[in-house]
């Protein structure tokens, strides 16, 4: 019954899973419980070591509704990244030579002429997150002077992870101007002083601030560093290349219209709405640029090969034109509340679920509040909400689900089509068990 175990985990991890198993029966049966039959003790170190063996990082189904679900891993990649990725991973490549001298070459000019183009930037790079992103340039350019930023937008930017944190690490000195709500132009300027370095605006993606407001637009403050000799580094966080207000959402600021504004420098990450692997991406002057690619820095926060394929694989769709028809992501916002409808209706039918009207939420620190209209699942109340969607959470593969009205709920905006015969076998023997 273990030998297939044995050949999974090895002969020493599965002889240390047995002595953990009997040392529990031993606690248990000297707490009064009754010991363990033979066969018992077996079926629980099949099902601990099928677990291990598995591992804990493993594909699951998102019926949660969320697309960008950071805890799910964000974005999931379109096949041709997929492909390029294992193409390049599978043996070796051009990473950092050059075909046509026959010597050494820099893995950054694959991309930068592809973010270029599509973004409209003179230069660029990229590192391995944008919080990396946002250290290195502020790092390289303003390590012991100032960083001037809207005290509106001193900002954390989700996992405990804080501007005004990462602007000491770096070194640079934070000024912060204005108030919560309302910032003008004369506000930084006032602030600049000879220990200036750049100017800061961070993008507010993971919430909204309404009513009584003011900001500086962004070509005012490229101005204003401009006469200054000064840094605009723009944080916009999500990194959308595509008008969402086609897609009955808020606008959120696109890359290419931070660049057209004058921004010396503008941060953003690969996995939210760009719609490929984490990556922080930093385009713009090439003034500003340069410092950052010679920086130590640069080397540490780089990011890998496989990255770097399934990235450019990303791009090349803007590139082309097709982002929207190509990119998960993309295909995910898109979808129609018809299509959804039919095949909840699918579902509902197999399952003997009922049908709700319900939203969508992109997730991910982008378009905060927003949301697309659904068609949700709710499944059969045979258990309590938690059990079952505990139950669904211990299938193969794991499917996630979201909790309404004490119910079960499956969004289909986010479950892949090609997920749909698995999601509802999990969910069938989730529901029989």
């Amino acid at each position: 019954m273990l030998a297939p175990l044995r050949t999974e985990l090895g002969p020493s991890a599965l002889a240390d899973l047995l002595r953990e198993l009997l040392a529990e029966a031993r606690r248990a049966v000297a707490a009064g419980a009754p010991p363990p039959r033979e066969e018992e003790l077996l079926q629980r170190a099949r099902e601990r070591g099928e677990r291990l063996a598995a591992g804990s990082l493993v594909p699951v189904i998102n019926a949660t509704g969320v697309l960008l679900h950071t805890n799910l891993g964000r974005a999931p990649l379109a096949e041709d990244a997929l492909q390029a990725a294992r193409e390049v991973a599978s043996g070796y490549s051009t990473l950092e030579y050059d075909l046509e001298r026959g010597q050494r070459g820099a893995r950054d000019h694959h991309l930068e002429p592809l973010l270029c183009q599509v973004t409209g930037a003179e230069a660029g790079l990229a590192v391995n997150n944008n919080a990396a992103a946002l250290l290195l340039a502020l790092s390289a350019l303003g390590a012991g002077r100032e960083g001037i930023i809207s005290r509106g937008q001193a900002v954390e930017i989700g996992g405990g992870f804080r501007i005004p944190d990462v602007m000491r690490q770096s070194g640079v000195r934070l000024v912060e101007v204005g108030t919560t709500n309302r910032t003008y132009l004369s506000d930084y300027q006032a602030a600049i002083t000879p220990e200036t370095a750049l100017l800061l605006r961070v993008h507010r993606s993971n919430f909204a601030l309404l009513g009584f407001t003011h900001e500086v637009a962004l070509a005012d403050l490229a101005a204003l560093a401009e006469r200054h000799g000064l840094c605009l580094l723009d944080d916009l966080g999500s990194g959308c290349l595509i008008d969402t207000r086609r897609f009955g959402l808020a606008p959120e600021p696109l890359v290419q219209e931070s660049v057209a504004a004058g921004a010396g420098l503008v941060c953003f990450s690969g996995d939210k709405l760009l719609g490929g692997p984490q990556a922080g991406l930093i385009v713009g002057k090439r003034r500003w640029v340069e410092p950052l690619r010679r920086h130590p820095l640069a080397r540490a926060l780089r990011i890998d090969k496989v990255t770097l394929a399934a990235l450019l694989a990303t791009l090349r769709h803007y590139q082309r034109g097709d982002a929207e028809q190509a990119l998960p992501i993309w295909q995910m916002i898109a979808a129609r509340r018809e299509s959804l409808a039919t095949r909840a209706e699918r579902w509902a039918a197999a399952l003997g679920g009922e049908l709700r009207e319900g939203v969508s939420t992109i997730g991910g620190g982008s378009l905060p509040g927003q949301t697309l209209p659904t068609v949700l699942v709710a499944l059969p109340p045979r258990l309590p909400a938690d059990q079952l969607a505990a139950r669904l959470r211990a299938g193969r593969p794991p499917v996630i689900a979201r909790v309404v009205e004490e119910r079960v709920v499956l969004d289909p905006r986010t479950v892949v089509s090609g997920q749909e015969a698995q999601l509802l076998a999990v969910v069938k023997a989730a529901l029989q068990s």
